[in-house]
């Protein structure tokens, strides 16, 4: 059977990028708990001394974006001298002002409702742009998502903690890591290599840190993967000392394959972090994501990709399409229309299905928004198995 190299990537919540999607998270959180019916689309942008947030907001609350900044990076681990970038010392701008009133009201009254009169209160909230999602699931893992993405985010949540604990003392808040699945067709078989690029202290000697690293991350998360001929680097590059935004700028939404599935099935190219559940890049990709793996949990599907389409201002979805890639026990288009009977795309519908009006989104900005078995969220539930496979019948 034909052998295959597949390889997903992620990075700790020390990465500039991921600072930038937790700071826009973290602002969207502290206007949610006020004010469940703001529109917010916060983007921040950093590098060496400076925190930059900007956007746009409507909301009827107030919040203090730079202690918001601070305590971010604060609780990151950006709170000691010689990191190059100081929670205290840093700057802290902000650029933020109110949604264009042409897309509030798209929002506010979807273009259905106009020329209709729906009195569905679904119909009422308009999506809040145009564009693509995407949602995968795939039988490689119990959480059904594909192997080399969950064992990358668990290295880099390992790198995280070990750093925390002080179990290695020496590590610094950025981090990389990067995972070679061989499979077996679609089977994963074995780790081919294994890359750790870990931010350290200046005084550490690289054969101290990759034995640590082996000790304490890769071989805890890998376990059983890993074989004599698995390839094992710990920073390739000889040395780790300036990172995070001392080193690289960072961006709100510069991760989005990080963020969902590695790299497997397929991106719109829509971030989600900043930006309020009306906004289907977020609100559409967590149900595409949950309609995915309900197909491939009821057996429907090895491996699946659900497409949905949305115009900005209109409730129901553009366009819905379910690809099996040949592994479905009956045709793609039988399984659109059961997931059609099913599932309510509609963006209204999905804001209260899932409870998305929360503040629960800077727990996602790092180690992706899709598989977590840390976090309680609705998207990964297994509620309508049952109902799906009745209706695919």
């Amino acid at each position: 059977m034909k052998r295959t190299l597949r390889t997903s990537e992620s990075v700790t919540e020390g990465h500039p990028d991921k600072i930038a999607d937790r700071i826009s998270d973290s602002v969207l959180d502290s206007i949610l708990a006020d004010d469940r019916e703001a529109h917010v689309a916060c983007e921040t942008f950093l590098t060496t001394g400076l925190v930059l947030v900007g956007g746009e907001i409507t909301t009827s609350t107030y919040v203090d974006v730079p202690t918001i900044v601070r305590r971010v990076l604060c609780s990151i681990g950006y709170d000691k001298p010689g990191l190059g970038f100081h929670y205290e010392d840093c700057s802290v701008l902000s650029a933020i002002k109110e949604q264009s009133s042409d897309i509030a009201s798209a929002v506010d009254h979807a273009s259905e409702v106009r020329v209709s009169h729906s009195t569905d209160p679904y119909d009422i909230i308009g999506a809040g742009d145009q564009g693509v999602m995407f949602g995968y699931a795939r039988s490689d893992t119990d959480v059904l998502m594909p192997l080399p993405i969950v064992l990358a985010h668990r290295l880099t949540q390992r790198l995280a903690e070990v750093r925390k604990d002080g179990t290695i003392p020496f590590l610094r808040p950025d981090g990389k890591s990067q995972v070679t699945i061989e499979y077996e067709g679609d089977r994963p078989v074995r780790a081919d290599t294994v890359l750790i690029a870990a931010q350290h202290a200046e005084d550490v000697d690289h054969d101290r840190i990759q034995i640590e690293i082996l000790k304490h991350v890769v071989e805890p998360v890998l376990g059983n993967w890993l074989d004599a001929d698995t390839t094992l680097l710990v920073n390739s590059s000889g040395r780790f000392v300036i990172g995070g935004p001392a080193s690289d700028a960072g961006l709100t939404g510069r991760k989005i394959i990080v963020d969902t599935y590695g790299g497997f099935g397929s991106h719109g190219g829509g971030a989600f972090s900043g930006k309020d559940p009306t906004k289907v890049d977020r609100s559409g990709s967590y149900m595409a994501r949950y309609v995915a793996k309900h197909l491939v949990a009821a057996g429907l599907a090895s491996k699946v990709i659900v497409q949905v389409a949305y115009a900005i201002g209109r409730a129901a979805p553009l366009a819905l399409n379910v690809d099996s890639r040949g592994t479905g026990i009956v045709s793609d288009d039988r399984l659109r229309q059961a997931v059609s009977r099913v599932f309510d795309f509609r963006p209204g519908a999905i804001i209260d299905q899932f409870q998305l009006k929360r503040p629960i989104y800077a727990q996602l900005s790092a180690y992706g928004h899709f598989g977590r078995e840390d976090v309680d969220l609705p998207w990964e539930a297994l509620d309508q198995v049952e109902e799906l496979k009745r209706a695919a019948a």
